[in-house]
């Protein structure tokens, strides 16, 4: 069971109504599969319940080491808290997922991010920034307002529907992982812990693509 795949489960009004602690605790006992995404470390509050599920997982989305950046894009705790909570959980034996999403081109720093939380995280995984309705002219105006040499990168991928930047750093990801000892798969969920205690890296680079495959057969 996935709690937070839409709505944060801790949001700040969490922190008052208390509703994803009372989840919890209604499913004591259930042997439920509990996998938790969130931006917050309001979760640190409930780590005594969490721990009580059979190996449970808890996500935070972290797409820049830039608190401007984050803020511009967010109102979520900053990047720093995020990182702090994932490492007092995985102390805490609770397996650790950074989600790198979106990554906006030529500005989430992917290999950065790894460094700074390899160390205390099972799974990476990495999806593409995907534009959509009236979301891809908001995003193309404020990379034309705030990183004006970078649009006509984005009008390539964005509007000529061009994989080329998403291929070459799939390339450069396989090389990093290789070289640094870590597992690479694309488009796969292996929840098993990496036997070298390293992360697993998770491509979700060409999943649009692989479910419109999917549609058509």
């Amino acid at each position: 069971m996935i709690v937070g795949s839409v709505t944060d489960a801790y949001n700040p009004q969490e922190e008052i109504f208390r509703r994803t602690r009372a989840f919890l605790e209604q499913m004591q006992g259930s042997g439920i599969n509990l996998i938790i995404t969130t931006k917050s470390d309001l979760v640190l509050r409930d780590l005594n319940l969490i721990k009580t599920f059979p190996s449970p997982l808890i996500s935070w989305s972290i797409n820049t080491l830039d608190e401007n950046f984050k803020n511009d894009m967010d109102r979520a705790v900053s990047i720093e808290r995020r990182i702090a909570a994932m490492k007092k959980c995985h102390e805490a034996g609770i397996r650790t997922t950074c989600f790198i999403s979106p990554i906006f081109p030529e500005i989430t720093e992917v290999f950065e991010i790894i460094e700074r939380i390899k160390d205390f995280c099972d799974y990476i995984w990495l999806e593409n920034l995907n534009l959509r309705s009236n979301f891809k002219a908001q995003i193309m105006e404020y990379i034309g307002d705030k990183y004006t040499e970078l649009l006509p990168l984005y009008q390539q991928i964005y509007n000529k529907n061009d994989m080329t930047y998403w291929q070459v750093l799939d390339c450069k990801m396989a090389e990093y992982a290789e070289a640094n000892g870590f597992l690479y798969v694309i488009d796969e969920e292996p929840f098993l812990r990496n036997p070298t205690g390293k992360p697993i890296i998770i491509n979700y680079f060409y999943h649009s693509q692989i479910k419109q495959t999917a549609k058509k057969k």
